[in-house]
């Protein structure tokens, strides 16, 4: 059953140390980045956080990583101009490092959320990122088993949810979201808008809300709001349009 939450920190409750943690977002573009503040106002430590980036400037999952707070990392891009701060980590033995190509990122992920045991990819293969892995020969091409990734929790940002927690993103910011959505024992959502009469039309949704624990409204400045001039109104239906 979908819990609206009055605040990111009310959404975050129970979440336990050496939790893994999904965190969607490619860059800034779709990083929650009030429920990661609020995951650090929690205290838990001994995290493992699987993002696509590394954390950017000195805020959002940079800010989380500063703390100490996540003892491991997964990702496809540790180092960007601007991630000094796990750089420091890194280098000085702080925390561990997991580098996966981000399209085995994506698939381990969406493993994880589909209950796959695993999979075979040429990906990686001849590269030391396949030290160690099953290696199998399939029609006269090598592959490497990656394994799937499952979280406790999964942290991610959404356009619009409506009441069933059905959801819809905003264009480049849907990336990770979905699939982490599946893969987690709870998805927290923080969202611009909860439609509160009406639905979003089944054929608009992206993530099912049977994905979705808790969601928190998060106002996105600057932003067009469905109703308002030049507003959007595709993909909602009203109580009313269902009724007739």
């Amino acid at each position: 059953m979908l819990t609206v939450c009055q605040n990111a920190d009310d959404a975050m409750v129970g979440v336990q140390d050496g939790a893994t943690v999904l965190i969607g977002g490619f860059g800034l573009a779709g990083q929650p980045r009030e429920l990661i503040d609020a995951l650090r106002r929690t205290g838990a430590r001994e995290l493992t956080v699987v993002n696509n980036n590394a954390g950017n400037g000195d805020h959002g999952l940079a800010a989380l990583l500063a703390t100490g707070a996540v003892r491991k990392i997964i990702c496809s891009f540790p180092r960007q101009p601007d991630s000094w701060v796990f750089d420091d980590l890194y280098r000085s033995g702080r925390i561990e490092l997991e580098v996966v190509p981000q399209g085995n990122l994506a698939e381990r992920i969406r493993a994880g959320g589909a209950g796959i045991g695993g999979f075979y990819t040429p990906t990686g293969v001849g590269t030391p990122l396949a030290e160690g892995r099953e290696v199998r020969r399939i029609d006269g091409r090598d592959y490497i088993l990656e394994l799937p990734i499952k979280a406790d929790l999964a942290l991610i940002s959404a356009c619009r949810c409506d009441r069933r927690g059905n959801l819809v993103y905003r264009k480049t910011a849907r990336n990770f979201g979905p699939i982490m959505a599946t893969a987690a024992t709870t998805t927290v959502v923080q969202v611009g808008e909860l439609l509160t009469d009406g639905f979003l039309d089944p054929e608009c949704v992206v993530t099912p809300g049977i994905f979705v624990d808790r969601v928190v409204v998060v106002p996105q400045p600057g932003r067009i709001r469905p109703g308002s001039a030049g507003g959007d109104l595709r993909g909602v239906h009203s109580r009313k349009e269902n009724s007739a």
